[in-house]
C-alpha cells in the first residue's frame, strides 16, 4: 500500500515529537494488520522511537501475544472497547515503549452484524503509567478507506498522547 503525502507528513511530524521527547511507540494491530506500524517505519530514521508492532489478527494471538483474557473476547467481542484497551495495555506490558495504540475492527467487506457495523473501530491508547482508554469510530467506505482512517486516527491519537 502506498501512503498519502499528508499521512506520511504526520507520521514525521509524530516521529519528531517523540523523538524530542524521548519517546517510544508500539502498536497492535487486528483490522489494520501492521499498516499502523508500516506507516510509521516509511519514514527513514524511525528506528529510534518504533519500539515494534503486534499484528494479532485471531482472537488466539490477541491471547497469547498481549494477554487479552480469552473470556473478555467471549463476553465483549474481539471488536470492543474492552478489548482494544486491553490490547494496548498488553502491548506496554509486553514492550519498552512508552506509547501503544491499538487497532480492532470491521474493515469489511464481510463480518459485519447489526450491533456492529462495517467500518466500526476501536482505537486503545495508552502511555505508561497512564490512564488507558479506546475510542470509537465508524469510517465510510470501502475495507481500504476503513483502515486508512484508522491510521489517521491512531496517528492523530499517539500525538494526543505524546503531548
Amino acid at each position: 500500500m502506498t501512503f498519502d503525502v499528508t499521512l506520511l507528513e504526520n507520521a514525521e511530524a509524530l516521529l519528531a515529537l517523540c523523538r524530542d521527547k524521548g519517546l517510544q511507540i508500539a502498536t497492535a494491530e487486528s483490522c489494520t494488520g501492521g499498516l499502523i506500524a508500516g506507516c510509521l517505519t516509511e519514514i527513514a530514521g524511525s528506528s529510534d522511537v518504533v519500539e515494534r508492532g503486534f499484528v494479532t489478527y485471531s482472537n488466539a494471538a490477541k491471547n497469547e501475544m498481549l494477554g487479552v483474557p480469552a473470556d473478555m473476547i467471549e463476553t465483549h467481542g474481539a471488536v470492543s472497547a474492552e478489548v482494544a484497551e486491553a490490547m494496548a495495555r498488553g502491548t506496554l506490558d509486553r514492550s519498552h515503549a512508552d506509547l501503544a495504540v491499538s487497532a480492532t475492527g470491521i474493515a469489511g467487506p464481510g463480518g459485519a452484524t447489526p450491533n456492529k457495523p462495517v467500518g466500526l473501530v476501536y482505537l486503545g491508547i495508552a502511555r505508561r503509567g497512564g490512564p488507558v482508554r479506546a475510542d470509537r469510530f465508524v469510517f465510510p467506505g470501502d475495507r481500504e478507506a476503513v483502515r486508512i482512517a484508522t491510521v489517521v486516527e491512531a496517528l492523530r491519537l499517539l500525538r494526543e498522547a505524546a503531548g
